[in-house]
């Protein structure tokens, strides 16, 4: 722009435009009064700075004139709720273009007329106010003049937002934005802390309106950083953000006393449902997006998320399924169903497809290894196949659905310590349950036979419906790979001994699997024991 203003008065500023702006008018560059020299109008102008906020084929191959990293942070944050409105003196789209990318469409106020079309701030999950206007509009703000006041119906709505919400202010000097500065100045409350950002000390506006508002001063190197560390920051207390490990142990507890006696029957299932139905709203797409693009973090901190979120009801799972009797299935079950469809869209194709139900395998791994744990083999077969699961045109059972490999195996690989596992999400869920099961496994051999056992039968009862529907076969786990390196240890051989001895009189047979029949159990297990030798 100072090169333009030269050319307009046929000089060069050579190598050093700002050095030339200097001499020639005894003053720092100023963006404002160069604009105003060198256009006449709000039309000269709009075309003028049009080129500035599009990118050519040439630039975008560069990665100029996108998003940046702050963008792209502030955005994860707009996605996961914790920003809800945004004010902004620029004029470009990025923040809007960011903030799309991470699944959410943002209300964008630009103009004065729009502030009074705009749904209520509370009831969209994000508003950008524009307070300078937009580039492709031309009655963006730009010289001191129209800096110095807003419209009566811009500055209500700043009003409310200064008075309402929280700030965090980053990359505003205060300096030449009057009419901003003054809404600031208006607004008397201080509900909620300002954060300022600065990169240098705050100028004398700026450290006016921090001590105006009381405001807490960050030092920061440049905006990218802070907020993507700010991002990271947040991401990182959501995963500390679970139940104090004597909430498990406290529910665990009551459900021991409920139990045994028909007298507790209402108060167990209260506690029980009502368990379920917090962490079914606790599901909710909002906390959730399936839009969200899924990052190697992303992806560990949605995990421990869910993890954190389902350790009640998991030890619940546990202590029911293991002490519980014939009368108290239709509990467990419920539960299950409940939480094996989670709100929102019943698919979406995204990488998050499956992930989704993973609380809800928890509680199938949790009930299901506590049942064989204590050989309670009919609760066993209604929890693999009672519960009805919508998944997209069909209404199927658990056993077709809840099991690791749902999730594609390079999202379960980024798991720590998993990068070469070949049967990573399995392997997670083992040692995440190891320490809720001490109590009832407390010796890791009987743990690894239970985890085994259990992974094994729901693999061949996965099989059994799957051959119903034209092809067989199920999903592999960790017995797999633990019979190849420890031969003596191999689930199926333990199995053929067990039939050789019971024959039909085999608890899962009895208990109504495999149709009861042993013919058909032979032809199942021998066929997913080919399976599993070619995997």
């Amino acid at each position: 722009m100072i090169r333009k203003l030269a050319h307009s008065v046929c000089e060069d500023c050579g190598d050093d435009p700002a050095a030339w702006y200097r001499d020639s008018f005894g003053e720092d560059p100023d963006y404002a009064k160069i604009l105003e020299c060198i256009t006449r109008s709000p039309e000269d102008r709009n075309s003028l700075l049009r080129r500035y906020f599009e990118p050519s084929k040439e630039e975008q191959e560069q990665g100029l004139k996108l998003p940046t990293d702050a963008h792209k942070a502030i955005a994860e944050l707009v996605a996961k709720g914790y920003v809800r409105v945004i004010i902004t003196t620029n004029f470009d789209r990025l923040l809007e273009r960011a903030i799309e990318a991470a699944g959410v469409v943002p209300s964008v106020i630009s103009t004065p007329d729009a502030v009074e079309g705009a749904m209520p701030l509370a009831h969209t999950d994000c508003t950008i106010v524009k307070v300078h206007g937009d580039y492709l509009d031309t009655r963006i703000k730009n010289t001191p003049a129209e800096l110095s006041q807003y419209d009566e119906r811009m500055n209500r709505l700043l009003d409310q937002v200064f008075d309402e919400y929280g700030l965090v202010v980053c990359g505003w000097s205060a300096e030449w934005d009057t009419a901003l500065r003054a809404a600031l100045e208006r607004c008397s409350s201080h509900r909620f802390t300002t954060f300022w950002a600065a990169r240098g000390e705050p100028k004398e506006a700026a450290r006016r309106l921090i001590n105006l508002r009381l405001a807490e001063v960050i030092r920061i190197r440049d905006a990218d950083s802070f907020f993507r560390e700010l991002a990271d920051k947040v991401s990182a207390l959501e995963e500390v953000d679970r139940p104090h490990p004597l909430s498990a142990k406290v529910a665990a507890a009551t459900l021991k006393k409920y139990l045994p006696e028909e007298r507790h029957k209402i108060r167990l299932h209260d506690l029980v449902m009502g368990e379920a139905r917090k962490l079914y709203d606790e599901l909710s797409e909002d906390r959730f997006s399936l839009n969200t693009p899924f990052t190697d973090q992303e992806f560990i901190n949605r995990v421990r998320r869910y993890e954190a979120l389902t350790e009640i009801l998991q030890a619940m799972m546990i202590t029911g399924c293991y002490w519980g009797e014939e009368k108290h299935i239709d509990i467990w079950v419920k539960c299950l169903e409940l939480i094996a469809n989670p709100p929102g869209e019943r698919y979406i194709l995204t990488d998050g497809l499956d992930l989704k139900y993973y609380p809800a395998l928890l509680l199938f791994y949790s009930g299901g290894i506590a049942t064989v744990a204590a050989q309670r083999y009919k609760t066993f077969a209604a929890l693999l196949t009672q519960p009805r699961v919508f998944f997209q045109e069909e209404v199927l059972p658990p056993v077709l659905i809840l099991y690791p490999q749902a999730v594609k195996e390079e999202l379960a690989k980024r798991l720590p310590g998993m990068s070469n596992s070949r049967t990573p999400l399995n392997e997670h869920i083992y040692n995440l349950l190891r320490e809720p099961f001490k109590e009832f496994l407390p010796q890791e051999r009987l743990y690894e036979e239970c985890f085994d056992r259990f992974e094994y039968l729901f693999a061949l009862v996965h099989a059994d419906l799957h051959e119903k529907r034209g092809h067989l076969w199920g999903p592999i786990g960790c017995f797999r790979w633990r019979s190849i390196f420890n031969p003596q240890l191999q689930i199926t051989k333990v199995i053929e001994t067990e039939i050789q001895k019971m024959g039909a009189n085999w608890p899962p047979l009895k208990a109504g699997l495999f149709d009861g029949s042993l013919e058909r159990f032979n032809y199942i297990k021998a066929e997913f024991d080919q399976f599993i030798k070619r995997w």
